[in-house]
């Protein structure tokens, strides 16, 4: 089954295209999200309160009321049968949550740190990557690992905005395991099983970090 899976099925394209769509989805995610969060939380500016709560407002919107209107925007902007238009769709729900999450812990970062950063010499990006980020990693290893499994995982928007295998990802080209009524049960078995390896294997390398992460915040001292 494995070797069927190889050879007579295009299961390493649409592993490649899962990859390009996740890894770049989480890199753009982390990116915006790390930004926003540490203007969200050092930053004073107009309506700052209101836009930590629209990001919160904006992730409990489900995918299934939003996949017709995202669908006509993309179909606009010629982004539809694309990776990289999967890799902007992903990127209205990685990045608030992202966002919201990483407030916390930049909020729980001494601010008194990022001042003597300032005193000497840095400037906000500088303190922000020097200072800030470096004493966030748990945070960002849970953010990386939430973003990089939703990408992997998501089938909704991948089987509406697809429709060729050029770019479809992992998720959508199960599908064409199926014929009818009729399920080739042994290469669709052992396609899953490798579609499974990579989360798990990024979870078990990120393992300490993500636990770390999670519970980082949990008893309050």
């Amino acid at each position: 089954n494995y070797v069927t899976v190889f050879r007579e099925t295009p299961y390493l394209l649409f592993l490649r295209n899962s990859i390009i769509v996740a890894v770049g989805s989480t890199v753009l995610s982390m990116i915006i999200a790390c930004l926003g969060a540490y203007a969200i939380a050092r930053l004073n500016f107009p309506g700052r309160a209101l836009l930590a709560r629209g990001l919160v407002f904006t992730y409990l919107v489900p995918t299934s009321l939003l996949f017709i209107p995202m669908f006509a925007m993309m179909s606009a902007l010629r982004l539809t049968d694309s990776l990289h238009g999967l890799i902007i769709a992903y990127l209205g729900f990685d990045v608030p949550f992202c966002t919201w999450l990483l407030m916390g812990y930049f909020r729980s970062v001494p601010v008194e740190l990022e001042e003597a950063a300032l005193v000497d010499g840095c400037n906000r990006i500088t303190a922000l990557v020097r200072i800030v980020l470096p004493l966030a990693l748990p945070a960002l290893v849970v953010v990386t690992f939430f973003s990089f499994t939703h990408a992997w995982n998501e089938f909704l928007y991948a089987h509406v905005f697809t429709s060729t295998n050029s770019a479809r990802t992992i998720t959508t080209g199960l599908a064409n395991f199926m014929s009818a009524d009729v399920f080739f049960w042994g290469p669709l078995m052992a396609s899953t099983v490798m579609s499974a390896l990579p989360p798990v294997i990024m979870f078990l390398v990120l393992q300490r970090w993500v636990v770390q992460g999670l519970t980082l915040g949990g008893v309050k001292g």
